[in-house]
């Protein structure tokens, strides 16, 4: 099978968060399948400042019509790392050279609508240019939502495009791609999708997400929990109706995200001061210890260390652990946090670390090698999230030996099976959950799990189930090939 993953981005070349980490990683397990594989994004300034001389020309150029305008987009080409899966990078310096993806502090470029719209029909006739029909555009979120509703409209009576199909991933709902109605003309698609109850019309507006809702073959979100999730109110964000439907007609699946074990591995990871494995795990001490001299904490091994890495907003439940964070100082336990967002957070946080010298090490930034050293160093990692389509750091704790204490929402609810007596007893327990979204749940659940840990062979017994779990992409990347062949048929 001929399949194209459309993305906005994708590890190493441009990251914000999880989309970026699957986006790399599915092709290549794809690709190992036996299928004919090919990744395209934006070339944004972060792939340009990195890999500008790992990227050739392909001599593809072509203008994109936007309205009255039209942009011109060029095509350059390179492979995924360690992989022969080849990467097109749509590049447009206008639209794509700037400092970030599509949100810079004061709010989201006001020209994203254009700039997708650009990224959207420039995927299109790349793969017309280089004469590859994909069976399947794997697309994700907002950003490549447009590409279903391409194939369905202005393409579906050409011949290139007669036998390809579309599958649309929603990696977070929140997130939809909503603008003005009078930018709809853009787009270039049929004026009755924008009237009262069309597929693009959103409360008098536009919305990209809900487009590709409607107009791709098959949808999945990345975990079971969340699909029945979006469904609802509570989580639905105004496109529960629209997603019901598309589970009543079958075509509504939750697939949980894998993770990469090539780079997320204590037994071969470069970023750790040591490595270790289930079958000795010396070198999580090491890490330990070298994660509190990094942080100014005293070097202490009987003392239990939380790690925590994450957007600071309310989605990630950080409201949650700011109520209890005094509570947390009282404690005998040591905290290490590694993120960036919300202002009154980091102040917050950063004040508290100000505070709590011994406790607390705070880390208002966002670095790649201080999240491993963090899921390699801690004892518990904590993801008390108000809801998590998915969650990646659950899993790479679990591989580290760290173990989650997360809120049963989404992925989480998926992936993490509450330790008791009973789930102890039948080697299934690999964290610490709650239910009800209240800090007091959130603080009863770790002082459960601080009850265990001086139980240094219960604690051990609780790591190792964790770290055996197999949740690399080899599952994962099936179960989409059972989408693919559902969206074909």
């Amino acid at each position: 099978m001929k399949i194209l993953l459309v993305t906005s981005e994708a590890v190493p070349f441009a990251k914000t968060g999880g989309l970026a980490d699957v986006a790399g990683a599915i092709p290549k397990s794809l690709a190992a399948l036996g299928h004919e594989v090919a990744l395209i994004l934006p070339y944004y300034r972060q792939a340009r400042e990195k890999f500008a001389d790992q990227t050739e020309d392909t001599g593809i150029a072509f203008p994109v019509h936007l309205g009255p305008d039209a942009p011109v987009a060029t095509i350059r080409v390179t492979r995924l790392p360690n992989s022969d899966v080849p990467v097109y990078l749509v590049d447009n310096p206008g639209f794509f050279d700037r400092e970030y993806l599509y949100t810079p502090p004061e709010g989201d470029y006001p020209d994203n609508i254009k700039r997708f719209t650009f990224f959207a029909k420039a995927v299109l006739t790349t793969t017309k240019a280089l004469n590859w029909a994909p069976d399947l555009y794997h697309c994700n979120d907002w950003q490549t939502a447009l590409v279903p509703a391409y194939l369905k409209t202005t393409e579906a009576d050409t011949a290139f495009h007669h036998n390809s199909r579309s599958v649309l991933t929603i990696h977070n709902l929140a997130y939809q791609g909503v603008f003005p109605l009078d930018v709809y003309p853009l787009t270039g698609l049929p004026d009755d999708l924008k009237k009262p109850m069309g597929a693009l019309e959103f409360f008098g507006k536009m919305n990209l997400l809900k487009g590709g809702i409607i107009f791709a073959d098959v949808l999945n979100t990345v975990s079971r929990r969340y699909a029945q999730e979006i469904q609802t109110e509570e989580f639905g964000a105004g496109l529960q109706d629209v997603l019901a439907a598309r589970a009543r007609e079958g075509n509504l699946h939750g697939i949980v995200n894998g993770i990469d074990y090539t780079v997320w591995n204590p037994a071969i990871d470069p970023l750790i001061p040591a490595t270790y494995s289930p079958d000795d795990l010396a070198g999580k001490a090491i890490c330990k210890a070298e994660l509190q001299k990094l942080n100014g904490l005293p070097v202490r091994s009987d003392v239990p260390l939380i790690g925590l890495i994450s957007r600071l907003d309310a989605q990630k439940g950080l409201d949650l652990v700011a109520d209890i964070a005094e509570d947390l100082a009282a404690l005998d336990l040591q905290f290490v946090l590694l993120g960036t967002g919300v202002q009154k957070f980091q102040d917050l946080l950063a004040s508290l670390g100000t505070k709590y010298p011994d406790k607390l090490g705070i880390n208002i930034t966002f670095n790649n090698t201080v999240a491993h050293q963090i899921e390699a160093g801690s004892d518990i990692f904590l993801m008390p999230s108000r809801y998590e389509p998915c969650g990646l750091n659950q899993l790479y704790s679990l591989k580290y030996g760290t173990v989650p204490v997360v809120r049963k929402t989404g992925g989480l609810a998926d992936t993490i099976v509450n330790c008791t007596p009973t789930s102890m007893g039948k080697e299934t327990a690999n964290g610490f959950s709650f239910e009800s979204y209240s800090s007091r749940a959130l603080l009863n659940t770790i002082k459960r799990a601080l009850k265990l840990y001086p139980n240094r062979r219960a604690w051990r017994r609780l790591m190792l189930i964790g770290m055996r779990q197999d949740w690399s992409w080899d599952k994962s990347a099936r179960d989409y090939l059972e989408l693919y062949k559902r969206a074909r048929a």
